[in-house]
């Protein structure tokens, strides 16, 4: 299993949208680094769902349910979209300002490639945030 974070702004998509949607397409991705970290995830990977700009905090926890497939809302082809569904929100959202003081998350991805909107994140770095986020498996 792989790990991930999504970036969407909460005006357009939101994580309560999420939940109450259920199952939902990741569209609307057209940086070539994103296209290719969700051409990358597999059924079963887990995203960290973030709020970026008004926001900018990580706020629950999606899965992947469908793999890459043309982006419908892309004329391209080669845009593509992945399948997500809520797996559960954080009690305690993590802020930016959270992470960047952290030493254990200095490397992250959203702190190196900040306007990356699909970004890898590690096993340690996932842990560490579920847990300070007080999100369990459900």
């Amino acid at each position: 299993m792989a790990y991930w974070l999504v970036k969407s702004e909460p005006e357009a998509f939101s994580w309560a949208e999420q939940v109450r949607n259920g199952v939902e397409p990741w569209t609307g991705v057209r940086n070539y680094q994103a296209r290719n970290n969700l051409s990358a995830m597999k059924t079963g990977d887990l995203a960290l769902f973030y709020h970026s700009v008004s926001e900018k905090r990580i706020v629950g926890v999606v899965e992947v349910v469908r793999e890459a497939y043309p982006d419908p809302t892309a004329d391209d082809p080669r845009w593509v979209c992945v399948d997500v569904k809520a797996r559960g929100a954080f009690a305690h959202p993590v802020s930016l300002a959270d992470i960047k003081a952290d030493p254990a998350l200095s490397e992250m991805a959203l702190l190196k490639q900040s306007r990356l909107s699909v970004a890898p994140v590690t096993d340690a770095e996932f842990r560490h945030l579920t847990g300070t986020g007080g999100w369990t498996r459900a």
